[in-house]
C-alpha cells in the first residue's frame, strides 16, 4: 500500500510538514510505504483554460504536474497538508489543484473510471477555525474529482510561527493516529 504526502506549504520545516510527517510516520507504522511531494520544489504552470483536457483527458502543458498526475494514479492514499493564507490554500496547493482539471474531464466528460482512494486533509493556520472555510470548500470539491474519499480532517488554529506546533504534543500524536488510520482503511478494499 502507498500513501503520497503532499505539501502545500513553503517551508520544509514548517507546522504543516511537521504535522504531515507525523501522519506519514503513523501511515508507515501500519505498514504503507510513504512518499512526500514538496509542491514548493517543483515547476507548474497555471491552467490555461485551454480546454485541451476536455477531449483529451490530459493536460497539455509538459511540466511537473506530469510527475503528480503519475504519483497520484499510482496511490491508494493522499495526505494534503497546507496552511491557510488569506483563508484559503496556498498558491502552491492551489496550482496544484487547478491543474486537475484534465482528471475532472477525465472522470467527468470523458467517462474514464478512476482509483478510489481515500484522503486526509492537514490545515494549520495562524487564526482563527472560521478562516479555514475556503481551504476546506476547495478541498472538497477536489478530492472527489479524483475519486478520494476524505475520511479525516485535522484542523489546527492559532499556529503561525514556523514550528510551533511542537509545543502541542497532542497535535503531533493526532497527526500520527490519524495517518495510521488513513493506512489500516485504504488497505479495506473500497
Amino acid at each position: 500500500m502507498k500513501i503520497i504526502g503532499i505539501l502545500g506549504s513553503p517551508r520544509k520545516n514548517g507546522n504543516s510538514a511537521i504535522l504531515l510527517d507525523e501522519a506519514l510516520k503513523g501511515a508507515a507504522s501500519s505498514g504503507a510505504s510513504t512518499e512526500v511531494i514538496y509542491l514548493n520544489d517543483l515547476t507548474i504552470a497555471p491552467c490555461q483554460h485551454c480546454d485541451y483536457c476536455l477531449k483529451e483527458g490530459t493536460c497539455r502543458q509538459e511540466d511537473d504536474m506530469q510527475m503528480i498526475y503519475n504519483k497520484l494514479d499510482n496511490t491508494d492514499a493522499i495526505i494534503l497538508a497546507s496552511p491557510i493564507h488569506f483563508g484559503g490554500l496556498t498558491a502552491q496547493a492551489k496550482l496544484m489543484i487547478d491543474r486537475f482539471q484534465a482528471i475532472w474531464a477525465r472522470k467527468y466528460r470523458l467517462k474514464i473510471p478512476g482509483h478510489p482512494k481515500n484522503g486526509l486533509l492537514i490545515l494549520v493556520g495562524g487564526r482563527q477555525k472560521e478562516d479555514f472555510s475556503g481551504a476546506i470548500s476547495t478541498v472538497k470539491a477536489f478530492f472527489p474529482a479524483l475519486d478520494i474519499k476524505l475520511e479525516e480532517m485535522l484542523l489546527y488554529p492559532g499556529f503561525d510561527e514556523a514550528g510551533a506546533i511542537r509545543n502541542k504534543p497532542e497535535a503531533l500524536r493526532e497527526a500520527f493516529l490519524a495517518g495510521k488510520r488513513l493506512a489500516e482503511t485504504s488497505e479495506q478494499p473500497r
